[in-house]
């Protein structure tokens, strides 16, 4: 009895390899029957490939227009913050203007409008504009026009700036207004 049942475990055993042998065939034949060929793996990694170009492109596109809006939306307001401070000046300028209508004394006046001067250089001074400095200085003509030329009223002053037509100004170091001087010869 024993080798009776030994026999059957041992043909069962046969019976459930077969079976999984055939399995195992089954599926390799369909799994080779369903697997793409290499024509339509390349046509599948070439829309992939297409596809994430067309969405590098235009999130490039979408990137260059934002940059160009920012660039002109700080182009026009750049200027806001000298504006700003200007502001107050005006408003200094139109209080004298409405004095001087009833003014009877100069000297107040006077007084008035160089304080708001003072005020407005104030503001200027604070953006990076400086007066260039002339009168007495050698005659610089990368910094200095000269309109004509005087005969020196002294000996040391020949070749030096002797009178300043209309100052000069620096911004941040810059020359943005050159000065226009009277040289003593």
């Amino acid at each position: 009895m024993l080798k009776k049942k030994k026999k059957e475990d041992s043909d069962n055993t046969e019976d459930i390899n077969t079976t999984v042998n055939e399995f195992e065939q089954e599926t390799d034949e369909q799994a080779a029957e369903n697997a793409p060929s290499p024509v339509d793996t390349l046509k599948e990694e070439l829309s992939l490939a297409n596809d994430k170009y067309l969405r590098l492109y235009a999130e490039f596109d979408n990137f260059r227009r934002r940059t160009i809006k920012e660039r002109e939306d700080a182009r026009k307001m750049e200027g806001k913050d000298l504006i700003v401070s200007l502001l107050p000046v005006l408003d200094d300028f139109e209080r004298a203007l409405r004095a001087m209508e009833t003014a009877t004394d100069v000297a107040p006046v006077k007084e008035g409008v160089t304080l708001i001067q003072n005020k407005l250089k104030g503001a200027l001074n604070k953006t990076g504009l400086k007066e260039m400095e002339s009168i007495g200085t050698p005659f610089d003509p990368e910094l200095q026009e000269a309109i004509t030329n005087i005969p020196a009223p002294t000996e040391d002053l020949k070749g030096k700036v002797v009178d300043e037509m209309e100052k000069g100004y620096f911004l941040n170091d810059k020359v943005v207004r050159f000065a226009k001087v009277i040289v003593g010869a």
